[in-house]
């Protein structure tokens, strides 16, 4: 697969320093222009403040970018949902036919990985979605087969968090709370859903993830990091927007890869835009959370 590693991210993974994956998902789609700009700008210069090199990814002209100039991101922001939404199963379709995309949890994991970049930075991954249907996320199955650690505030709220969890498990990902004994529910800190495993100290965490890839050959981990307690919003006034949201979605027809990005702009919507205050700041806390890992596995 042909990379193209920014100059200064590909001198710190030659010299062993620290450097932290970052989707453009999240800049396309995730907020309007300008203030997915600024998101953006904000998650690299959290992860710099933090003693690492931030490498956004994403699909430019058919070439795996790993790591982005200013110009490149402000392209993308500008652009927003114009620029195609791609999983790691549409990689080699944008790459094969020359066009840009911005890149999931599931493609910016498999790419990141690829890089040598062990730890990359979200808000919430996808996974199990609420419904008889069912519909699961791809993240799930790359965060299983790629050696990274993926830090998140658990998975997005709008889905079937039991579910998630238990396909966690079934797939093989390493699920380790930070500081929690919870799965954290994206806008909420608590979920009600038990972890199996702790840990307070990154250090620790570190030697975990080294041993999971280096001595056992295992795949990824999901490292849970709750939302900070004076960012979360009342989890029954999420659950009630929730079921607003998923109405709407129904009787508007959205469904497939739309269905997430529709879901929280309405629930931005629904909530004043303080879901969408909750989620900056849930990706500033996991992307400080992210570069403190990335050092301490150099």
């Amino acid at each position: 697969m042909p990379l193209v590693i920014e100059p200064e991210v590909a001198d710190a993974l030659a010299d062993g320093r620290p450097v932290v994956a970052l989707e453009s998902t999240i800049i396309a789609h995730g907020l309007p222009w300008p203030d997915n700009l600024a998101l953006a700008t904000e998650l690299e210069q959290t992860v710099r403040d933090g003693g690492a090199i931030p490498a956004t990814i994403a699909v430019l002209g058919g070439r795996a970018r790993i790591g982005l100039g200013a110009d490149e991101l402000a392209s993308l922001a500008e652009r927003g949902a114009k620029v195609a939404k791609a999983g790691a199963a549409d990689l080699a379709v944008h790459m094969g036919g020359r066009t840009d995309a911005a890149t999931t949890v599931s493609a910016t994991a498999v790419l990141a990985a690829r890089a040598g970049i062990r730890v990359f930075a979200t808000g919430g991954i996808g996974g199990v979605h609420r419904g008889d249907a069912g519909d699961v996320s791809h993240d799930l199955y790359a965060l299983a087969n790629a050696r990274i650690a993926v830090v998140s505030a658990g998975a997005k709220a709008i889905l079937d968090l039991p579910r998630t969890l238990e396909l966690l498990e079934s797939l093989g990902v390493l699920v380790v709370g930070v500081g929690t004994d919870e799965f954290p529910a994206f806008y909420t800190r608590t979920s009600g859903l038990r972890l199996d495993h702790r840990v307070d100290d990154v250090g620790d965490l570190a030697a975990i993830l080294r041993m999971r890839w280096h001595d056992l050959g295992q795949g990824g981990a999901l490292i849970c990091n709750p939302i900070p307690a004076d960012a979360a919003l009342p989890a029954a006034e999420v659950e009630a927007a929730i079921a607003t949201a998923q109405r709407d979605a129904t009787d508007a027809g959205v469904t497939g890869k739309r269905l997430t990005p529709y879901l929280l702009t309405r629930l931005g919507e629904l909530t004043g835009g303080r879901a969408v205050a909750a989620n900056r700041a849930l990706a500033r806390h996991d992307a400080e959370l992210a570069a403190r890992l990335a050092g301490a596995m150099v």
